[in-house]
């Protein structure tokens, strides 16, 4: 099977995690991709497929080089509970320029992604308008199987031992949860699930996220006034203290920010969601002391216990982590570069399976897939860049 079958055949199984499932993995559709993706390995020939009992998929390719040592590669199985990951039609496309006109809404404007011009003459494969694609990581567990299925039908290329493993619910913040480093038989690896092609990254934000619990008084609006407290309004008069321009739509590049994601409630009690983002520490912990400060504030304006805010510690920048292991970066621009493919090392504006692992003894920074906008209907990926990416990976199970 060619990687463009490969890839949209993953994508045909709807595998959006929930943060409201408790199990892990957290939505049954993952389950039965996981299956799926566990036959297919084990057809393809790697050795100790093991989909265990949290959902997490292993497997391993033995070394016919004689080294001892292995390389990992990690992607996830879940899509963004953002969008709508069900019954998702890719379409393929072969990119002249211009606009990609959707199946059924809307287009993919070079007018709005300005690197799309950097596609003429690929092969595209885009949504039809009305759903996520998927390339979010579809594309980089296609990738690793493709490598690993194309190392087994051509012995003659010697290579280290290459351990997958694939994770439920990244998306949700989950990926690295129960993740066995006795059953994954590297000492260092990549994830697959970055962005543009030859994109390398080891840096990520520091993450957290914030519930706020606005607590008000409601009383009938005819006999209100001096004496209702309307939780909505305090919610947004809290969230209005927060810096304007520091938000995703207003920050590139290093820049953190505040992001809502979620409001709601009523006079009585309303609760806001947020997630704080930085990448430099003590700016995070900055942004963290300002959330509490803002609470404090308007605790002094409505009273004690108005609000309440519980903030928590989501992951760190991995780059502590990666620099003392600054060879698996390098390795990467040379296995693009054998390839044709120019890297370019970037900072990641969200955080992957792998800042979480490098914390805890597997350094593991971020390779791109070829995909881009993400969580979005204007979603694609670059069958061209897929298939570079294989080369990549074929690349580095020989350094």
């Amino acid at each position: 099977m060619n990687i463009k079958d490969r890839f949209l055949k993953y994508v045909s199984f709807e595998t959006t995690s929930s943060e409201a499932g408790e199990s892990s993995p957290s939505t049954d559709g993952q389950k039965v991709f996981a299956e799926y993706l566990k036959n297919e390995l084990e057809e393809i020939g790697l050795k100790d497929v093991c989909l265990d009992e949290n959902g997490y998929l292993y497997a391993f390719l033995p070394a016919n080089n004689g080294s001892e040592n292995s390389i990992g590669f990690i992607a996830h199985m879940d899509t963004s509970p953002s969008v709508s990951g069900k019954e998702i039609k890719p379409e393929s496309v072969l990119y002249t320029g211009g606009a990609i006109k959707l199946k059924k809404c809307g287009e993919i404007s070079a007018a709005v992604y300005p690197f799309l011009q950097d596609f003429v003459g690929q092969e595209l494969i885009v949504t039809d308008g009305t759903t996520l694609l998927g390339a979010d990581d579809k594309a980089g567990i296609a990738e690793i199987v493709t490598a690993c299925g194309y190392l087994l039908t051509h012995p003659e290329i010697k290579h280290k031992g290459i351990a997958l493993c694939i994770t439920p619910d990244e998306e949700i913040g989950r990926g690295a949860d129960r993740f066995n480093f006795e059953k994954f038989h590297a000492k260092c690896a990549y994830t697959v699930d970055g962005g543009l092609l030859g994109e390398i990254e080891y840096e990520n934000f520091n993450a957290a996220s914030a519930v706020f619990t606005v607590n008000g008084i409601n009383i009938h609006p005819g006999d209100a006034k001096n004496k209702m407290k309307n939780a909505i309004l305090i919610a947004l008069e809290l969230m209005a203290l927060f810096p304007k321009a520091e938000t995703p739509a207003h920050t590139e590049k290093y820049e953190g920010f505040y992001h809502i994601c979620k409001i709601s409630g009523d006079e009585t009690e309303t609760t806001v969601e947020m997630i704080i983002r930085d990448h430099d520490r003590k700016l995070f912990e900055k942004r963290k002391s300002f959330a509490e400060n803002a609470v404090s504030y308007i605790n002094s304006v409505y009273g004690d216990g108005t609000v309440d805010v519980k903030i928590k510690d989501s992951y760190y920048n991995m780059k502590p982590k990666i620099l003392p292991h600054i060879e698996l970066i390098r390795n990467a621009q040379t296995a693009m570069k054998n390839v044709g493919v120019t890297p370019k090392t970037v900072p990641i504006r969200g955080g992957t399976d792998g800042a979480r692992l490098s914390y805890e003894g597997l350094p593991c920074p971020n390779l791109s897939t070829g995909g881009a906008n993400f969580h979005s209907v204007h979603e694609f990926v670059s069958v061209d860049s897929m298939v570079k990416m294989t080369e990549v990976l074929i690349e580095l199970s020989k350094m």
